[in-house]
């Protein structure tokens, strides 16, 4: 779909969870080969089983190296603002946050989208930004 609409404007969402179910997906590289056309970015985790069945995990455990995904990401980011572009940052958020304390029991909730647990998972994904920003970026 890239090749056939070599343009800038083509872009892809890369999320984490659907991709990352995979075993032979290696997110990091994946990123590494689609970074200048990657618009935006579901940062969500899933657990791997044997068999090849999945679950959703918290942001922070599962299969994904989080925190490698997002220091890739951010480099990209890094290097978009380095060559001028205005289009540097990747948006990034939580992707289907957990039920959590109130959460629980609301009837008007959509499945994956609850307010606390998405809190939560864009608190922790935001801790990595900022570590990544101090440590790796500075």
């Amino acid at each position: 779909i890239l090749e056939t609409v070599d343009s800038p404007a083509n872009g892809l969402t890369f999320c984490t969870g659907s991709y990352g179910v995979r075993a032979d997906n290696d997110l990091v590289a994946m990123i590494g080969e689609f970074a200048s056309r990657i618009h935006f970015a579901h940062l969500r985790n899933v657990t791997r089983e044997a068999d090849g069945s999945f679950y959703e995990a918290e942001h922070l455990e599962g299969s994904t190296d989080m925190a490698a995904v997002i220091l890739a990401l951010m480099k990209e980011e890094a290097r978009r603002r380095m060559a001028g572009r205005s289009d540097w940052r990747i948006p990034m958020r939580p992707d289907h946050g957990h039920l959590l304390a109130d959460d629980i029991g609301k009837t008007r909730i959509n499945p994956g989208y609850s307010l606390i647990g998405r809190l939560k998972g864009l608190a922790e994904l935001r801790g990595i930004m900022r570590a990544v920003e101090r440590f790796e970026l500075a």
